[in-house]
Parts: structure tokens; C-alpha cells; sequence
């Protein structure tokens, strides 16, 4: 009996000593949060999409405690307003930024190309893209399988049945930039949504030459570099075979699009141009 109740001692003094040991530890490596952290991660959406380039985003409210600075650090489905509420918490001037959107960058698809190409493998654009052109037969375009969809957590881009491309809702889209990412060739891009939400774009990212672009597909950019030429503020350049409008640069003067031989310029959200002018300018075009 005398062993058990030693026995019994011995434990309770060992757990003892083993509980007062952790304390000290514990008190000695302890972290202490800074509880602007809580404020902060009160702060945002709770959305934790992943478009600031955090994990979270009670990860970006760390990130921007330990930086003490939004340099850098944004919340894109905030935007300005949460922005100003994080750096009144940190003593800070919070600075605007214009507005971004999602812009599918390819209008090829099923109905301005001719089918060249049946995919029947894995419904994954990664896997797609990897061994085969899009159904029209551009290298570069859109397949269409839908990868963006999958990856938007606000559902604000969907495909379109009848042109077979992704389209993107101006009113869901939170700019997180996760659709830009998962799209292996790169059609997707984050442009400024602009005044009244009017923006004009080169929707088209082929860099075949004019000849097997427009092959192709009826509205791919060939490169002619007409766009190039009109532009009065240097916001379009031709590179490799491509145009390429520079968005902090375009003053949306609309000179570009008509000249553009293929339409493979989109003007979103303009009011419509007058019939005299159309003409004018097709006629110069011509000319």
C-alpha cells in the first residue's frame, strides 16, 4: 500500500514541477498582439479571396500592422472607404486609387472564329492549354472550359453559351484579381473600370502575324498599327505584333477604334457613335 500512495506522490510532485516549468516558459516566450490587428481584420469584408496577396484577411490585417503602412497593402473588395477606415486606425492619410475591373481580353470564340479544333480531354483550361490551340485554332486564345469561373468567390464572371467566352458582371466584379491568375493565357487583365465605367481596350491577346491571325479569327488584331498612329497620347504600342492600349495613359478620345481595320478594339459603355460620323470615318478608313 505504502508503494501505491509513494507512487501517487511521486506524479503529483512531477506534474507540479513539469506545470510550474511550462508557466515560466509561457510567460517567457508569450507573444502579445497588437490589438489594432482585431480592429483591422474587423475592418474588411471577411471575404479572404486572396486578391491582396494575403492568405486572409486577418493575414493582410497582420501584414499591415507589421508594416505600419497601407503602402502596398489594399483590400480590393474594400476599396477606398475601408482603406480610409484602416489608416484612421494606424494614424494614416489613406490615398485613393482608381477603381479596377476584370477585362476578358478575347472575342474570338464560337462565333467570330471557324471550328478547326474538338477538345474532348480534361475540362481544365491549364490542361487544355498545354496541348492544344483554342477551337478556332489562335495559340493564344480563350478555351473556354471555365477555370475563372471556378476560382470567382463572388460570382461575377460566367460564360456566355453562345460566344463560348467568359463575360464579366460590372456590378459583382471586386477586382480581386483571382481569374487574371488562374487563366494559363493570360486573357484576363485588371484595367481601370473608368469614368461612367466607359473603357476601351484591344480585345485580343494573339501575337501570330496579321495573315495566320486573321485566319484564325475575324476580329484578331493584326497588327497593323493604324491604332499606333491616331493616338495623340502614346497610350498604344505595337509589340509583337499585338496592340496594346496602355489604360494610365488613355484619355478614351475613341480616335483608335475606327481606324482598327478588324474591330478588335472594344469601346464599353459609350454612348453610340452618330451615323455621320460612322460614315466619315469608314469612308476614311477606305480612303
Amino acid at each position: 500500500m505504502s508503494i501505491i500512495i509513494y507512487s501517487v506522490l511521486v506524479l503529483v510532485l512531477t506534474g507540479g514541477i513539469a506545470a510550474v516549468i511550462l508557466y515560466f516558459v509561457a510567460q517567457k516566450f508569450k507573444v502579445v498582439e497588437d490589438p489594432r490587428i482585431d480592429l483591422i481584420a474587423d475592418k474588411l469584408p471577411g471575404a479572404n479571396c486572396g486578391g491582396c496577396g494575403y492568405t486572409g484577411c486577418r493575414a493582410l490585417a497582420e501584414g499591415i500592422v507589421n508594416a505600419g503602412s497601407l503602402d502596398g497593402l489594399r483590400c480590393p473588395v474594400g476599396g477606398d472607404k475601408v482603406a480610409a477606415e484602416i489608416a484612421e486606425i494606424l494614424g494614416l492619410e489613406a490615398s485613393k486609387a482608381d477603381p479596377l475591373i476584370a477585362v476578358v481580353r478575347c472575342n474570338g470564340g464560337k462565333v467570330n472564329t471557324t471550328s478547326k479544333v474538338v477538345y474532348d480531354g480534361v475540362q481544365d483550361c491549364l490542361y487544355a492549354h498545354l496541348n492544344m490551340s483554342s477551337q478556332g485554332g489562335c495559340p493564344n486564345g480563350c478555351l473556354g472550359l471555365g477555370n475563372c469561373v471556378g476560382v470567382c468567390a463572388f460570382d461575377a464572371i460566367k460564360i456566355d453559351t453562345k460566344t463560348g467566352l467568359p463575360v464579366v458582371d460590372e456590378e459583382k466584379c471586386v477586382a480581386c484579381g483571382l481569374c487574371v491568375k488562374e487563366c494559363p493565357r493570360h486573357i484576363i487583365e485588371l484595367r481601370k473600370k473608368g469614368i461612367k465605367n466607359r473603357r476601351i481596350f484591344v480585345s485580343c491577346v494573339n501575337t501570330e502575324k496579321g495573315g495566320p491571325a486573321k485566319k484564325n479569327c475575324n476580329v484578331a488584331c493584326i497588327g497593323c498599327g493604324k491604332c499606333e498612329k491616331v493616338c495623340e497620347f502614346d497610350a498604344i504600342k505595337i509589340e509583337n505584333n499585338l496592340a496594346y492600349i496602355d489604360f494610365k495613359k488613355c484619355r478614351l478620345c475613341r480616335k483608335c477604334a475606327p481606324e482598327c481595320p478588324t474591330g478588335a478594339i472594344h469601346e464599353i459603355n459609350f454612348p453610340t457613335r452618330k451615323e455621320k460620323q460612322v460614315v466619315e470615318q469608314a469612308e476614311a478608313i477606305q480612303n
